[in-house]
């Protein structure tokens, strides 16, 4: 089945119609048990990426399903904070992925880009697609898209919950590591009375919420540390800029992560303090993945839809946080930034 285009049954605002619920157990519990089952996330994968799927591998695990391969484009780089998740055996490098496979799930992917080179493989097989994005457009052979969910794991706890997967520690710690880390450890507007019940069940199963709360958001390598002072150090801030709603940036390079001896995971979390910034709504993070090659993260306060601006720049992502790959030097990326802010 194609991974996108006129045979895909879409997105609606109000999530997967029943009929989407029922075609997706259905395709699972149709499966031979000895099936070739490829769980694919975005490049780069964050918390939600990684827990999202690895919960989801460990589910599969317990309905018996013995072939499951999980994997993402680009080099076999795990965060360190995820390192330890449970599941984590399951991960392949993407050059080992089986070319095959019989079904393909994809987790926290606005859009086949994120796949990398990976998508030739929903192009060969039936696909699921799990997703939280607004911006989802609805690829995939079954797309299951909860727009406005907190996380892309409250998609795969309903449809394990369909699917009759008992949730026991395992499952629960990646899950509730997708959930604590996309709602920001519970402070965005996306954590609702449904989140809070969920990662009471999370919870239930008995998983350490002080340890991983620790091993997630409280622990970096004394490089990183001096190194996202260096590059706090180089934040300006734009009042004028986003029809004076104010924008603040800052940018890593290769050199910076090289001069640390850090790897890239690091960077992620920058975004945060350089949010903090009260004179500006629109914040705005570079970081080098090759020589003229971007990561951008963008985030909101709420006056400006930045997931409009990422999408307008080949990316996606939510109203309050969204991204995209740019490529040029740093005043040109800016530059696209500034003139998308405005046009928003």
């Amino acid at each position: 089945m194609g991974a996108a285009g006129a045979d895909a049954p879409g997105v609606s605002s109000a999530g997967p119609a029943p009929e989407q619920w029922a075609a997706a157990v259905e395709t699972l519990q149709g499966l031979p048990r000895d099936a070739r089952v490829l769980l694919i996330c975005h490049i780069n994968p964050d918390g939600d990426a990684l827990g999202s799927m690895l919960g989801f591998a460990l589910g599969l695990r317990t309905l018996g399903f013995t072939r499951v391969q999980a994997t993402f484009p680009g080099p076999m780089d795990v965060p360190e904070p995820y390192a330890a998740m449970p599941g984590s055996e399951l991960l392949v490098p993407a050059d080992e992925a089986t070319a095959d496979p019989a079904l393909v799930c994809c987790f926290d992917a606005a859009s086949v880009s994120r796949l990398g080179a990976l998508v030739d493989r929903l192009e060969r097989a039936t696909s699921i697609v799990l997703d939280h994005h607004a911006s989802n457009a609805g690829f995939g052979t079954i797309p299951l898209v909860i727009p406005g969910a907190a996380a892309t794991s409250v998609v795969v706890e309903q449809l394990l919950e369909r699917l009759g997967v008992p949730l026991d520690a395992a499952i629960a710690e990646c899950l509730y590591i997708a959930l604590v880390t996309d709602t920001g450890s519970f402070r965005f507007d996306s954590t609702t009375p449904a989140v809070h019940q969920l990662a009471a069940r999370l919870l239930a199963t008995g998983i350490a919420p002080a340890e991983i709360s620790r091993r997630i958001f409280e622990t970096r390598p004394y490089g990183a540390v001096r190194l996202h002072a260096e590059v706090l150090l180089r934040t300006r801030l734009e009042p004028a800029a986003a029809r004076g709603r104010g924008l603040v940036w800052t940018y890593a390079t290769l050199d910076d992560l090289a001069r640390h001896g850090q790897r890239p995971y690091v960077l992620e979390s920058l975004i945060d303090p350089v949010r903090a910034t009260a004179e500006a709504d629109v914040s705005c993070v570079l970081k080098q993945a090759a020589p003229r090659e971007w990561a951008v993260s963008l985030r909101s306060k709420g006056a400006v839809d930045v997931s409009r601006v990422a999408i307008a720049l080949g990316g996606g992502g939510h109203r309050l946080a969204a991204g995209f790959t740019a490529y040029g030097t740093v005043d040109e990326v800016l530059a696209g930034v500034r003139a998308a802010l405005d046009q928003e």
